[in-house]
């Protein structure tokens, strides 16, 4: 299904529903699938309207072209000169990649290709990234006089401070390889095992209690951010909130009695 016309001819956004997956396809190709203030609006969107359908278990993350995205689209921010504009920018990006950590369901990021800047900032903030052993990372905002200020809070979230200002300081780009081993990838594959590596993962997934997920995908970005003490207070609460769920019992008996569960979501 097309969506968010870029022009009569050109969606900007793919989307394509199988099973409880939906696959989002960024569809910029000749722009290397820049984040436009079009784009990102049209993303964040279908977001929102995923965030509350019950039916969508997983989301992937994909894009066409050259290039999985090559962060802000420079000629539209160049095209700009006031503080507001540039304000208003930014804070619909960080807004973007929020609603990737807050909706229910589980994000995978599918990378084929060069990831870079806010690109590099949209496949850390999934939660999961599977990428093709061709795929490439960086942080190059330092080379055009513009520190990846924002994209280094997702990013440094993923990988460590030395490796993270490195990438910053230098903006050099890592292959896909090094990325996983930093900790920004979940696993790396040939780019024509891409598509089956990554459904086979969202195929584990969308077999859990969406309940259960959508809990514990709250409590692990909630709990990250806290003290140790803080932490294991909240996640206690937690815990004992999904121990109250019908599908946290159905999960258990079913255990015992060696039998698949069965879920409702309740």
């Amino acid at each position: 299904m097309a969506l968010a016309q870029a022009t009569a001819d050109e969606p900007v956004l793919l989307r394509d529903d199988r099973d409880g997956v939906v696959t989002i396809t960024l569809n910029r190709p000749a722009q290397r699938n820049a984040l436009s203030r079009g784009l990102m609006a049209a993303l964040q969107a279908e977001l929102d309207a995923i965030r509350t359908d019950r039916s969508v278990k997983v989301v992937i993350l994909a894009a066409n072209g050259p290039a999985f995205c090559a962060g802000h689209d420079l000629k539209e921010v160049r095209a700009h000169s006031d503080e507001p504009f540039f304000k208003a920018l930014f804070e619909q990006c960080s807004e973007l990649m929020l609603t990737i950590t807050r909706i229910p369901q589980i994000v995978i990021a599918r990378v084929h290709a060069l990831a870079t800047a806010a690109g590099c900032q949209l496949v850390a903030s999934c939660d999961l990234a599977v990428a093709a052993d061709s795929a490439r990372f960086a942080t190059p905002g330092v080379n055009i006089g513009l520190f990846c200020s924002t994209p280094m809070v997702a990013i440094s979230r993923n990988v460590s401070r030395k490796k993270m200002m490195e990438m910053l300081v230098t903006g050099e780009a890592i292959d896909a390889a090094t990325a996983e081993t930093l900790g920004l990838l979940n696993r790396v594959v040939p780019l024509d095992q891409l598509d089956t590596a990554v459904a086979e993962l969202a195929g584990k997934i969308v077999s859990k209690s969406p309940l259960t997920l959508a809990i514990g995908k709250e409590a692990f970005y909630a709990q990250i951010e806290q003290p140790m003490v803080d932490a294991y207070a909240y996640a206690s609460a937690v815990m004992t909130r999904n121990m109250m769920a019908r599908d946290a019992q159905e999960g258990i008996d079913a255990f015992i009695a060696k039998r698949a569960p069965i879920w409702t979501g309740n």
